[in-house]
């Protein structure tokens, strides 16, 4: 790992950083999404290069703190070998409680026999259409075999229920299977109890949440980093707290109140304090797995928000 290794100055604390450079091209072509089949340049794919490669420096450096990083790219990370180099050097660390990424699991998996399996995890989605259902599921099984933490998780379109039902059926019973809510689509009732059947935690996904003047952890424990090292307090609220590599964002790690009217977005409303989420997902926030049996229709998950 390269980049700054300078020490955090200021006391110890626990810090969560969602990282996210400058990579948004994708080998997918979900209709859904706005960087579908997107490609990125050469120039560009060096630029994300360096910046990852300065980050994880400095999460190696940064021993002053105790660190849980989230990888949530705009493309597919794991396709590219330095997220995977980066998470499994930064597995090691033992300052660095958790290091987590989303992806789509169209890379292979054998990589993670390099990484420290008690602290990596991957938060996985299925695109129905983009990818065989049965790779898929292989992928899914040959992380569990190997002893990977992982979730799984499809969006709530009405044509994903049928291939979603099948995947919670056929996934190892441990690993819970998230439903996330389609953008713009009101569901009844009856579609909603569907959803939660495979789901119970789908009701928090089911209705934007409103924040505006509550209190959340995102800009005191949590911050969202760019490639140019830009800290900001979540990926949605754009004001700027300073910069990671010089320190300035420090001084600026406050408790304070979202200041959007809603969140409605997982890696967003997951640190609203006013939302019991942080013990429901206790020792997996970042790459959602609750602490409790997360099968359907299992006891210890809440059913409503």
């Amino acid at each position: 790992m390269t980049g700054a290794r300078e020490q955090a100055p200021g006391p110890a604390m626990d810090l969560t950083v969602l990282y996210r450079g400058p990579l948004s091209s994708c080998d997918y072509d979900c209709p859904y999404c706005p960087f579908a089949k997107r490609r990125d340049s050469r120039e560009l794919l060096r630029a994300d290069r360096a910046a990852l490669e300065r980050f994880a420096g400095w999460a190696a450096g940064n021993t002053g703190d105790r660190l849980s990083v989230l990888f949530t790219p705009w493309g597919e990370g794991l396709v590219r070998s330095w997220y995977r180099r980066a998470l499994a050097e930064l597995s090691h660390l033992p300052h660095v409680r958790r290091v987590a990424i989303q992806t789509n699991l169209s890379g292979r998996t054998d990589w993670t026999a390099g990484a420290d399996r008690d602290t990596l995890a991957l938060w996985c989605t299925y695109h129905p259409g983009q990818t065989p259902y049965d790779r898929f599921l292989g992928k899914c099984h040959e992380l569990a075999d190997a002893g990977v933490r992982f979730s799984v998780g499809v969006v709530g379109l009405p044509e994903h229920l049928a291939v979603a039902r099948r995947l919670r059926a056929a996934l190892p019973p441990e690993v819970y299977l998230w439903v996330n809510a389609a953008e713009g689509h009101a569901y009844t009732d009856p579609e909603a109890a569907d959803w939660t059947g495979l789901d119970p935690l789908f009701p928090f996904s089911r209705h934007p949440h409103r924040s505006a003047g509550l209190p959340c952890r995102t800009g005191a424990s949590v911050i969202s980093v760019d490639g140019a090292g830009t800290v900001r307090r979540c990926h949605f609220v754009k004001a700027e707290l300073g910069n990671l590599y010089d320190g300035s964002y420090r001084a600026a790690l406050r408790p304070r109140a979202c200041p959007l009217a809603v969140c409605d977005c997982h890696i967003g409303y997951v640190h609203l304090e006013t939302l019991p989420l942080y013990d429901v997902f206790a020792g997996g926030v970042l790459e959602r797995i609750p602490a409790a049996a997360p099968g359907p229709a299992r006891g210890g998950l809440p059913l409503v928000p």
